[in-house]
């Protein structure tokens, strides 16, 4: 049957399906440390973009993006880390109606910079100051691609707390499918942006084999 064959759509979606899973599966697994989530978040990018265009093998993909992306990806995701913590104790304990508005405007800040930093870690060159600073100067400059990849987090999330709640049975299947395969929504929205910075659109990055060589945005 033709939709059978290797080559068909439903092959290339089921098999991007599976390598989604696998690719999500790795980022748990590897970011069990806590501290390697940010350089987890990286390979999922590098690993995710490359499994689209159909280039590699996804396992290998990962491993060798995770360790080239190890040091600046954890600099980066530390940063994050401490300041999130900050946000949510803000969230829980500091209930001062004065400080609503700066909370808010520094979670919006936060997610901002979230949405952008682990994916131009995986795709530019750049000390990590530069990386978070591109982070937001990204981030704001291209507000309606950042909005599409919030608004994709917060229904996962979403989804997750009604589930914790109402259908815990679930849980286990939705952290299978998990954030890694929310990076197969992610990638191709970033990497529209992002083409005229890599001088290489989407769909014709197969035709490289130099994907390990990263470029500094013009």
């Amino acid at each position: 049957m033709s939709w059978l064959s290797p080559d068909s759509k439903f092959m290339q979606a089921w098999n991007n399906f599976t390598d989604a899973i696998i690719i999500n599966l790795l980022m748990l697994v590897t970011s069990i440390p806590i501290v390697t989530i940010g350089a987890a978040l990286s390979a999922g990018q590098t690993a995710t973009r490359k499994m689209l265009i159909g280039q590699g093998h996804v396992t290998r993909n990962y491993f060798a993006a995770f360790k080239e992306n190890f040091a600046r990806a954890t600099i980066l995701w530390v940063v994050y880390l401490l300041f999130g913590a900050a946000l949510v104790y803000s969230w829980i304990v500091l209930q001062i109606t004065p400080l609503l508005i700066p909370k808010i405007a520094l979670t919006i800040l936060w997610v901002i910079g979230f949405e952008w930093v682990f994916a131009l870690q995986a795709r530019f060159e750049n000390p990590p100051t530069r990386t978070m600073a591109n982070a937001y100067i990204f981030g704001v400059t291209y507000f309606p691609a950042t909005l599409a990849l919030a608004a994709i987090d917060a229904v996962y999330f979403g989804l997750f707390v009604y589930l914790w709640f109402k259908l815990p049975q679930m849980l286990f299947l939705l952290v299978v499918l998990g954030y890694g395969s929310l990076l197969s929504l992610h990638v191709p929205i970033q990497e529209y942006v992002l083409r005229k910075y890599t001088g290489q659109p989407f769909s014709t990055h197969v035709q490289e084999d130099t994907w390990t060589v990263k470029k500094k945005p013009q």
